[in-house]
């Protein structure tokens, strides 16, 4: 009984040391795109509350995160919003998003103007909606 638990133990250690990734807290900019066919392989239209993520946390889940909800904040107005992953931004930064005009919209209280913002997101879990 004790050689297992001892053996147990370092997988244990393991499983709590990964991170869930819905929980880790990412920041970045918020940009905003026209939409239409999307590297998850959906039409969207620019009412649509999506997100294309930034092709480092896209590749790295190969694709994984399509269709997967985010908790977005603009960090500068404190305005929250929930939107999926449709795309693949090429052109952004690790932790930004380029967003639907509809979620930019959403998130900088309608100024479309303001072109670019500060964000915290983080992913929830697989099977969330809102």
């Amino acid at each position: 009984m004790f050689t297992k638990l001892l053996l147990a133990l370092p997988m244990l250690a393991l499983a709590a040391a990964a991170p869930v990734e819905k929980r880790i807290t990412h920041t970045g900019q918020a940009t905003y795109f026209e939409v239409g066919l999307g590297a998850c392989g959906s039409y969207n239209v620019d009412t649509d509350m999506i997100v294309a993520l930034n092709s480092a946390q896209y590749e790295a889940n190969d694709g994984g995160n399509c269709g997967q909800y985010l908790e977005i904040e603009n960090t500068s107005n404190g305005k929250t919003a929930y939107a999926y992953v449709a795309d693949e931004c090429p052109s952004c930064a690790y932790g930004s998003l380029d967003m639907s005009p509809a979620l930019f919209s959403e998130l900088s209280g309608g100024d479309m103007d303001e072109g670019v913002f500060p964000i915290s997101w983080h992913f929830k879990s697989k099977s969330w909606t809102p």
